[in-house]
């Protein structure tokens, strides 16, 4: 006798559907989770150009701050 248990995390659909009605990643002014999306996106974004700027030979730490010498 096979007994198949169902679960509700398995259960959900291929697609999940949207978030009440509206895209969660859409570009949302003010204090919202969609916000820090955003932010995180943009700030990882910011981060691969700078590490690709450091290692094109170009340091912002050592040539615009002057924190460290060659």
């Amino acid at each position: 006798m096979v007994n198949k248990e169902t679960r509700p995390s398995t259960d959900l659909p291929v697609v999940a559907p949207e978030y009440n009605g509206v895209d969660r990643n859409a570009f949302l002014f003010g204090w919202t989770p969609q916000a820090e999306i955003w932010n995180g996106r943009l700030a990882m974004i910011g981060f691969v150009f700078y590490l690709l700027w450091d290692l094109a030979g170009y340091s912002f730490v050592r040539d615009v701050l002057h924190i460290i010498r060659y």
